[in-house]
C-alpha cells in the first residue's frame, strides 16, 4: 500500500516537474534537464525525493483548484437551486480537513526529508568498486582547478573521472565564496576560503556533463563553467598520460598567474603538481585570523 502510494505520488511530481522543465526550455533545444533525466545515483535519489515532496503537495493543491471549479459551478447566477446559508459560520468535518491534512503532509514530508538528509550526506561515501578517486577543488575568479594528489596532475575548467567509480572531491576557495554544482550527477556544496568542503559522487555511465558556480562572484560569474567528463577506466588513464607529457608544472609561481582573474579560461592541464599547494591555499587564509588574547586570570581549561 505504501509503495503504491509513493509510486502515485512520484507520478504525480514527475508530471508537474516535466511541465515546469518543458516550458522553461526553448522550442529547439534537444537537452534533456539533468533534474529529470540523472546520471548518477546521488542526483537519482534527490530526484525522487523531489517528486514525492511534489506530490505530496499536490495533495492540497489539487482539491483546491476541483473545489473552486464545483463551487462556481454549484453558486453560479443561472442556477437558484444552491442552498443559501448565511447565518453558517463553523462545521467540525472541514476544519478537522483544512488542518488535519495540512498537518499531516508537513509531518510526512519533515520525516522524509529528515531520513532523505542524513542518506544523501555529500561527506558520506557512495557505494561503488574500488577506491574513489580523490580530487581536490579550488574555486577561482572565475574558473576551476582540480588537483589529482594521487596522480600528480592538475586541469584547469575539466575534471575527468572514470564511471562507475567513487568521485571524491575536496574543495576550498581561493576568491569569494563559490557553489560547485554538477547537475546530472547531483549535489551541491560551497567552497569557501580558510575552509574545506566534501562532495561524493558517482556516473553511471561515461558521458560529458556541464558544471557550474551557483554563487554569484562578480563580473565573470556567468562564464563560470567547467566540463565534468565520466570516461572508462581506460580513458582515464589516458587522461592522465596525456597530462604528464603537458610539461608545465604546477607550483607556487605557476599558481599565482593562474589565480590571476580571468574569464572564460581555456582548458589546460599541468603535468605535476606542488604536493602542498592545496592545503597552502587554506592555510594562507587561517594564518590571518586575529585569535583573542588569553586573559591572564582565566585558567585553562582541564
Amino acid at each position: 500500500m505504501m509503495a503504491a502510494s509513493a509510486r502515485v505520488l512520484h507520478c504525480a511530481g514527475k508530471a508537474v516537474l516535466a511541465l515546469v522543465c518543458i516550458s522553461q526550455l526553448s522550442g529547439c533545444s534537444d537537452q534533456r534537464p539533468p533534474v529529470l533525466y540523472p546520471d548518477g545515483p546521488v542526483a537519482l535519489a534527490t530526484r525522487d525525493l523531489l517528486l514525492i515532496a511534489v506530490g505530496l503537495m499536490f495533495i492540497v493543491v489539487i482539491p483546491v483548484f476541483v473545489l473552486t471549479a464545483f463551487v462556481i459551478w454549484r453558486y453560479r447566477a443561472s442556477d437558484p437551486k444552491g442552498r443559501y446559508t448565511p447565518d453558517w459560520g463553523f462545521s467540525w468535518p472541514i476544519d478537522i480537513v483544512v488542518w488535519a491534512v495540512p498537518i499531516a503532509i508537513v509531518t510526512i514530508l519533515g520525516l522524509l526529508v529528515w531520513i532523505k538528509t542524513h542518506e544523501l550526506d555529500p561527506y558520506r561515501a557512495v557505494a561503488a568498486p574500488g577506491a574513489p578517486i580523490v580530487v581536490e577543488v579550488v574555486a577561482l575568479d572565475w574558473k576551476w582547478l582540480f588537483i589529482y594528489p594521487e596522480q600528480n596532475i592538475a586541469s584547469v575548467n575539466r575534471l575527468v573521472f572514470p564511471a562507475g567509480r567513487g568521485l571524491m572531491l575536496k574543495i576550498t576557495s581561493d576568491t569569494v565564496m563559490n557553489a560547485f554544482v554538477v547537475p546530472a550527477l547531483g549535489g551541491q556544496i560551497y567552497a569557501m576560503a580558510g575552509m574545506q568542503t566534501q562532495l561524493n559522487l558517482l556516473a553511471d555511465a561515461p558521458g560529458t556533463f556541464e558544471g557550474h558556480n551557483t554563487q554569484f562572484s562578480g563580473k565573470g560569474f556567468s562564464q563560470d563553467r567547467f566540463t565534468a567528463e565520466a570516461t572508462t577506466q581506460q580513458g582515464f588513464d589516458n587522461f592522465v598520460s596525456n597530462a604528464r607529457t603537458a610539461g608545465e608544472r604546477l607550483d607556487a609561481q605557476t599558481y599565482d598567474v593562474l589565480a590571476q582573474p580571468t574569464t572564460s579560461s581555456p582548458q589546460r592541464v599541468y603535468s605535476d603538481v606542488d604536493p602542498n599547494l592545496f592545503s597552502n591555499i587554506i592555510v594562507k587564509y587561517i594564518d590571518h585570523v586575529q585569535l583573542p588574547e588569553r586573559s591572564p586570570n582565566i585558567a585553562p581549561l582541564p
